[in-house]
């Protein structure tokens, strides 16, 4: 419901996801970099797992696509301090700078950003949507407006569903906007309970057959279980940060559908 490592579904034949593949979000982005005059960027990502998928998989792309990556850098998981590295990114002066941190760990990012002065040296930055996390984008204050990243959720997404969900996950946590790592478990309940009723109450092989396959609209739009490789399908959000009314939003601007992850659409 959380994990977004693309490997984590082939470690066990019974391994379901209901997240999102780091690898899905990233070649989007990169692909949206590359058609929007950004040609040399710097890679900044967190020194673990879903990190490094970020740099392997938006490095790749983007290099694929005839851009330049002019240096990569790792920031360390435990206590980061992003202070040195975002001025070793001011000093490579590139058009961009790309970065995945955890979630929650966006705002420390976006105020050092700001503080070393990047975004007045007109470096632009793209970001693996946990970044600008919907829990946390309302304290980056105006230095978020105009950052764009790739999710496959926003609690700005504009459709019914995700609008019955947001009003009561709303009602249910003091008025607090439901994240990602919401809709994945919401998402992850939905496929657990359809797989009960369907085998009623069998658990093992059949269980595990019946989440299989499974279409659906989720708040986050239209998703599926892939039955071969047990890893979900879905529409990947170009965003970019603004300010509406007196809130900071994910606001979608562009959709690129039916994005399966990367290892295993070869």
């Amino acid at each position: 419901m959380a994990a977004a490592t693309s490997i984590v579904t082939e470690a066990s034949p019974y391994i379901v996801r209901t997240s999102f593949t780091v690898p899905q979000v990233v070649t989007t982005l990169a692909d949206w970099a590359s058609k929007n005059n950004i040609k040399r960027v710097v890679s900044l990502v967190t020194d673990y797992a879903p990190g490094i998928d970020s740099e392997k998989y938006f490095n790749q792309r983007f290099i694929a696509n005839g851009g330049q990556v002019i240096e990569t850098l790792r920031v360390p998981l435990r206590n980061p301090d992003f202070a040195p590295f975002l001025q070793r990114v001011r000093d490579a002066k590139p058009d961009a700078l790309f970065t995945f941190v955890p979630a929650g760990v966006g705002s420390a990012l976006m105020k050092q950003f700001s503080e070393r002065g990047l975004d007045k040296a007109g470096i632009r930055l793209i970001a693996e949507g946990s970044v600008t996390d919907d829990d946390i984008i309302g304290s980056m204050g105006d230095v978020a407006v105009g950052v764009v990243s790739t999710h496959h959720y926003s609690a700005a997404h504009k459709s019914a569903a995700n609008k019955k969900f947001v009003d009561a996950f709303g009602r249910a946590n003091g008025g607090a906007r439901p994240n990602f790592m919401a809709v994945g478990a919401y998402d992850g309940m939905r496929v657990i309970y359809e797989a009960a009723k369907a085998t009623k109450g069998q658990g093992g092989e059949p269980l595990l057959n019946a989440m299989k396959g499974q279409v659906f609209e989720s708040p986050r739009g239209p998703i599926y279980i892939d039955a071969q490789t047990r890893d979900v399908v879905q529409n990947i959000y170009i965003r970019r940060v603004e300010r509406v009314g007196d809130q900071l939003w994910n606001q979608e601007i562009e959709t690129v559908t039916d994005v399966k992850d990367i290892g295993k659409a070869r």
